[in-house]
């Protein structure tokens, strides 16, 4: 049920002085975070502080993470990335290009004609569509869609609530699919001992991997650019990449907070006549890469919550983050599939956003 637009009174969050509407933030998306983790979902720390964030958001609040917070939230993400990754991933693209280039070219025809389809029913413009059923970063297809003439609002609601609605249905799925009966879960260790050396390269690894990334112009630049600098130095070099998990549980907060509070009343107001199309196209969406996953399983034998994660329509960092925090996953297979994916949205979207646009207007 989309909430009503917000109505001025002396009740609304955006009365509310800063200082407070952090405060409460910071309590709920504590709260939402440590329920999430007792029940023992991955992500915990990603999708609590989301949620209380899509309500203080939908409620008027006013505050936005800075740039150079999120902006160092994806370094980090990517310095995660990086420290996951082996050789292996590189062996996965070499002998498994086909397949690789298959699910993918799949995934994109799929989505596109999704997007064809809620064009049809004259709630959203054909280009707006095709950005916003776009199975690629996020962040990116919001900032490119605006490039190419999208409704820049309504691009950002469908890809932000996909990746709600992925990032709990894959969190839900890794707890179901993985078996933690016979195995003990280790506490978190919030304030380990600094490895100086190895933290000081995360850190740097995260800075100068997201100027690179800005001077390469890629999409995601913070998040792109210290994965791939990261790798680089981990793969190459062997550099360790200190990660504490009160840093990790930080940059997750941010990222869930930045998406989040983009869910304004206006903005929900402005794209409640296209929900029904919206959510049926994102879970037709979510049908399609399940199906793949369940061939990829089946015919291939690759493990079904490796397949589920490395086909899921979510953002690159949220599926990312489910990855890692889920025993038993294949990183390599699923950044390879995630990372091959976007490529593909980025070189082919423009020309898929054009070509059906002008197939609505016929």
């Amino acid at each position: 049920m989309i909430p009503p637009a917000p109505i001025p009174g002396k009740h609304r969050v955006d009365t509310w002085p800063r200082t407070a509407q952090w405060v409460a933030l910071l309590f709920l998306s504590a709260l939402l975070a440590a329920g999430l983790d007792y029940a023992g979902l991955p992500a915990a720390f990603l999708i609590g502080p989301m949620i209380a964030a899509i309500i203080a958001g939908t409620s008027g609040a006013t505050v936005r993470v800075p740039k150079v917070l999120f902006g160092s939230a994806q370094g980090v993400i990517g310095c995660l990335i990086a420290a996951s990754i082996s050789f292996e991933i590189l062996v996965t693209f070499s002998d498994e290009w086909l397949l690789v280039t298959l699910i993918v070219s799949a995934t994109l025809a799929a989505s596109s004609f999704l997007g064809w389809f809620i064009s049809r029913f004259r709630s959203l413009p054909g280009t707006t569509a095709v950005w916003g059923s776009a199975p690629g970063g996020s962040t990116a297809m919001v900032l490119m869609a605006g490039a190419f003439g999208a409704d820049v609002r309504l691009v950002a609601f469908m890809q932000y609530l996909r990746v709600i609605i992925v990032s709990l249905a894959a969190a839900l799925i890794a707890r179901l699919w993985v078996d933690t009966g016979s195995a003990e879960i280790p506490p978190h260790i919030w304030f380990p001992a600094i490895d100086w050396p190895a933290f000081g390269s995360m850190i740097a690894t995260a800075s100068a991997g997201g100027l690179l990334g800005r001077l390469l112009r890629l999409p995601s630049p913070y998040f792109l650019g210290a994965a791939i600098l990261g790798g680089l130095l981990h793969i190459g070099f062997d550099v360790p990449l200190q990660l504490p998990h009160w840093v990790l549980v930080s940059s997750y907060a941010l990222i869930g907070w930045s998406i989040g509070l983009n869910f304004t009343g206006a903005l929900l107001s402005h794209a409640a006549r296209a929900l029904p199309q919206i959510v049926g196209s994102i879970l037709a969406l979510m049908a399609f890469c399940g199906g793949l996953a369940w061939i990829l399983s089946h015919e291939l034998g690759i493990d079904p919550l490796t397949a589920y994660l490395a086909t899921s329509p979510g953002g690159l960092d949220s599926v990312a983050i489910i990855a890692a925090a889920s025993n038993g996953v294949d990183m390599s297979f699923v950044m390879a599939l995630q990372g091959c994916r976007l490529v593909f949205v980025l070189a082919f979207g423009p020309y898929l956003a054009r070509l059906i646009s002008r197939w609505v207007r016929q």
